[in-house]
């Protein structure tokens, strides 16, 4: 967990972007707690959210996934006109 002031925040994003995927990062107002900057990962955990499969494949760290899909057969079948 990290804590900056609003004015660092302001100064260095890139750097509370980073120390956000460690944890959540929360961001002071004048010495009090005014906002949380937490990673997408973070979030979703948090909120129960599902990730779609546009989301997966944007994911740069999706290239360490092993996927596997099974095979389809045969997808004809003769109609059936009786």
């Amino acid at each position: 967990m990290t804590t900056i002031t609003s004015r660092t925040f302001n100064q260095d994003a890139s750097g509370a972007k980073r120390a956000a995927q460690n944890g959540p990062v929360f961001i002071t107002d004048r010495g009090k707690p005014a906002h949380v900057l937490l990673s997408i990962e973070a979030y979703r955990r948090l909120t129960g959210q599902w990730e779609n499969i546009v989301d997966l494949l944007a994911d740069p760290d999706a290239a360490d996934v092993s996927f596997e899909p099974g095979r389809l057969g045969n997808l004809t079948r003769p109609a059936d006109l009786s």
